[in-house]
């Protein structure tokens, strides 16, 4: 009845978007319609969001606590309250006294305060009456800890985890990590909880490369073991440490706002200042060499496993098998103008719609077709990781070698090796990077572009 989630991907934005309101028409009194209001829209919306990231202050998860929260605003709020008295103090011909100045700031805090906790006390109303933002979860393995963590669970319906079972590996009713996996595929269980105490390393391998192949959250309970990974979230539950298999700076609510804007300018960029002359030009030449459609369109696996329609300009004849087949080199299927607008890549140049429609972004793991998906998925190993973010016209596998043609399994595994790098270690700067070596290789002309 009700989705199971985290939760909403709007949420934060509009925890942010709510918080500048109320900053920018509180402070309104101070301004007659005149520059210095432009002026302290621009610092202080620019100011509070990069403070707000280095803060961690919209970091709030069903499992934080209460003080943690009001010790976020309170840190927040002093340094907020520095920020007003600098511009202030640099506008001193506004002649705004210092009691004015804090009582707007203390208005402000309130009226953030008394959102912030409103939003977070009725989710978890809504988790507890209505049953809604419920995250699936299992625990593996049984004792101390993972009994706490049980009794975490149980007495914390409003946090929104719903507990359906906790596997024994050692006990007279010991279970295998086998079944393990089956009861969490059949149950559609979206959180694996694990002790590390209680999984042999060989069993520990089998569970990572599980969650990782259905697109699963694994989370352990640590001890005195070594758990060998690059990223690693530590947070708490009450009391008790947990730690997050992986984590994804694209998951940030902040980089993916940056993300998000960097792929809407550059689409807007090319599909305005490129593709509306670019296409009825181009249009032109492909319907004159041969029948059929302009634009040519295949089902791709994007974000959590989705399909959805990824455009092209059509390069070859219309033949049925586009959907099952590959290109490759020769392939007598391609048009003459096809191996032109391929060679430069021309013809990748509609997905910036998809871009746009937030189906894709500018820089991520390429889609692949969806019944090489299915291939992939279960021949090698991590493939499904690509999924846990949107992909992308180039990425970091194209522009180091693993374009175009898949020769053999070593070139996919090679091309997911650098998938995963890339979802653990984005930033922008890299966005960019891979963006400008794109057009680059574009313009020399790659061996593979065919």
């Amino acid at each position: 009845m009700f989705k199971s989630g985290r939760y909403s991907g709007l949420l934060r934005p509009i925890s942010y978007g709510i918080d500048l309101a109320f900053i920018h028409l509180l402070a309104y009194q101070f301004f007659a319609p005149s520059l210095p209001f432009f002026n302290y829209f621009v610092y202080l919306t620019l100011a509070w969001l990069l403070l707000s990231t280095r803060s961690g202050f919209y970091e709030i998860y069903r499992f934080t606590h209460l003080s943690k929260i009001m010790s976020r605003i309170g840190k927040q709020g002093i340094v907020f309250l520095l920020l007003v008295f600098s511009f202030f103090g640099f506008y001193s011909e506004l002649n705004t006294s210092a009691i004015k100045i804090f009582q707007y700031v203390f208005l402000v805090l309130l009226c953030i305060t008394v959102a912030k906790l409103s939003v977070f006390f009725l989710l978890k109303k809504y988790r507890l009456h209505l049953g809604g933002n419920v995250r699936k979860v299992v625990i593996i393995g049984l004792n101390q800890k993972t009994d706490q963590l049980r009794k975490f669970f149980t007495n914390n319906p409003e946090y929104g985890y719903k507990l359906y079972k906790t596997f024994d590996l050692k006990g007279a009713n010991k279970a295998s990590i086998e079944e393990c996996m089956d009861y969490i595929t059949q149950e559609g269980i979206d959180e694996v909880y694990s002790s590390v105490a209680e999984i042999s390393n060989k069993e520990l391998i089998k569970l990572i490369d599980f969650v990782d192949n259905n697109l699963k959250i694994l989370k352990f309970l640590p001890d005195n073991k070594e758990i060998y990974s690059k990223k690693l979230d530590f947070s708490y539950y009450g009391v008790l440490p947990i730690l997050s298999m992986r984590k994804i700076p694209m998951d940030e609510p902040f980089n993916k706002f940056i993300k998000r804007g960097f792929d809407i300018v550059l689409s807007l960029f090319v599909i305005v200042g490129i593709l509306s002359w670019l296409t009825p030009l181009l249009g032109l030449i492909i319907k004159l060499e041969s029948k059929g459609p302009v634009f040519f369109k295949q089902k791709r696996n994007g974000l959590d496993y989705k399909e959805f329609y990824c455009y092209k300009f059509r390069s070859m004849k219309p033949n049925p098998m586009a959907h099952l087949h590959q290109i490759r080199k020769g392939d007598t299927r391609v048009t003459r103008v096809g191996r032109i607008i391929r060679k430069t890549s021309i013809d990748e140049l509609p997905q910036f719609i998809n871009v746009l429609k937030g189906e894709m972004s500018v820089v991520g793991p390429r889609p692949h077709m969806v019944s090489h998906t299915h291939m992939y998925a279960e021949r090698i190993d991590k493939f499904m990781v690509r999924h846990f973010i949107k992909p992308g016209i180039t990425g970091l596998a194209q522009v180091s070698g693993f374009r175009g043609e898949v020769e053999d399994d070593n070139h996919i595994i090679n091309r997911v090796k650098y998938d995963i790098f890339y979802l653990e270690n984005w930033n922008l700067f890299l966005d960019i990077k891979i963006v400008f070596q794109t057009i680059y290789n574009a313009l020399r002309g790659e061996e593979k572009a065919y």
